[in-house]
């Protein structure tokens, strides 16, 4: 029989690939989980089938023509890369498209593009899905697009649960001339996208302003000028979105990259046209609403000092009873008409003579 030293390394080496055996490894999302679409193009129309990513590139690679889109949403890290391998994108880039959070920006890495957009969805001033009052929940809701383009790739990345990409792809696969112009055209379709959203957010929000505005300059009306901060952070948050979008489209405009060809330049101009036009009524917006939170403080103020002129008139018609009460209230032995058998309705007559003067006298001057 062999020793007890000898069989013990023995017993612990089939315990270890026992414990190995029956305890489970932690699960891994795959990459498909955050997959939205994934389809190969060729001269502008969509090849059938459902495609790996990796197998998309391959085809395209193999034709050498056409594109590969892939659209996620909310990738990690480690998801991410695995995409990024494959398409050799940017270490730097990707952080930025995984951790969000970025300014809307354009960045040209050797032969790919990154841009960073901004997505709003407005929620308007009134009850949010919590139930939550104007004051305790935002009115403008952010998100980001990252787009990823290259010569044969296009890859978009959301943030958030309102900017959905479906209908920019079926507008785009509608419309085969225009999606055979490449991943740029994609670049177009989502930045043109962006920017209409912004302009039926302004448009929102012109609308609530104006009601404000109207009940600010109402006579005897209740605007709670915390509701006016509350838009006035709202808008500021649009304007953080908006403002910095302008250098990126006029760098697309003006030739930044081989990658977006003239043909699509020229639809860049237009985007680039109605985001100057947001940002003109955003700007109006900031001032709008500076001048309303200042009227609304006047209005407040002015409402004060008439609520201290009434106190005040009342005061006064009160302390004339109270003053003659108090004189012949002293209970001395010697005071004039203390006998005389008219001198109760004589004070009485006098109180109200006094009263009614300056009750009248108040009116007149608009305190009460």
């Amino acid at each position: 029989m062999p020793p007890l030293s000898s069989i013990r390394p023995v017993i612990r080496a089939a315990t270890r690939i026992s414990t190995r055996a029956t305890t489970p490894s932690p699960s891994r999302v795959p990459v498909s989980a955050h997959v939205v679409d994934c389809a190969v193009y060729v001269e502008g129309r969509r090849l059938p089938g459902r495609w790996a990513h990796d197998e998309a590139l391959a085809e395209v690679r193999r034709r050498e023509d056409g594109f590969v889109w892939i659209g996620l949403h909310e990738p990690d890290e480690e998801q991410l890369t695995s995409i990024a391998d494959v398409f050799g994108l940017h270490e730097l880039a990707v952080e930025d498209a995984v951790h969000a959070h970025q300014r809307p920006k354009l960045e040209r890495y050797e032969d790919m593009l990154f841009m960073v957009l901004k997505t709003v969805c407005y929620l308007g001033p009134g009850a949010g899905a919590s139930g939550q009052p104007a004051a305790e929940h935002e009115i403008v809701e952010t998100g980001e697009v990252m787009t990823f383009i290259g010569p044969d790739f296009a890859i978009t990345v959301r943030h958030g649960r309102h900017s959905s990409l479906r209908d920019v792809r079926n507008r785009l696969e509608a419309d085969p001339d225009q999606l055979a112009l490449g991943p740029a055209a994609v670049l177009h379709a989502i930045a043109d996208r962006v920017v209409d959203t912004y302009l039926e957010v302004t448009e929102a929000i012109e609308d609530d302003i104006d009601d404000m505005e109207a009940q600010v300059f109402t006579p005897r009306s209740t605007m709670n000028a915390e509701q006016i901060y509350v838009m006035k952070r709202e808008v500021l948050e649009l304007r953080r979105a908006v403002v910095p979008l302008a250098t990126p489209l006029r760098k697309l405009t003006e030739g930044y990259s081989a990658l977006v060809p003239h043909d699509v330049r020229s639809y860049f101009r237009d985007v680039e046209d109605h985001l100057v036009t947001v940002v003109e009524r955003v700007a109006g917006f900031n001032e709008l609403l500076t001048t309303l939170v200042d009227a609304s403080l006047a209005k407040i103020t002015m409402q004060q000092n008439n609520d201290m002129r009434k106190i005040t008139s009342y005061a006064a018609l009160i302390t004339v009873p109270t003053m003659i009460a108090g004189i012949y209230g002293m209970n001395f032995t010697y005071m004039p008409e203390l006998e005389h058998p008219l001198g109760y309705p004589a004070v009485l007559l006098a109180i109200v003579v006094i009263c009614s003067l300056l009750f009248r006298q108040f009116r007149r001057n608009h305190w009460l």
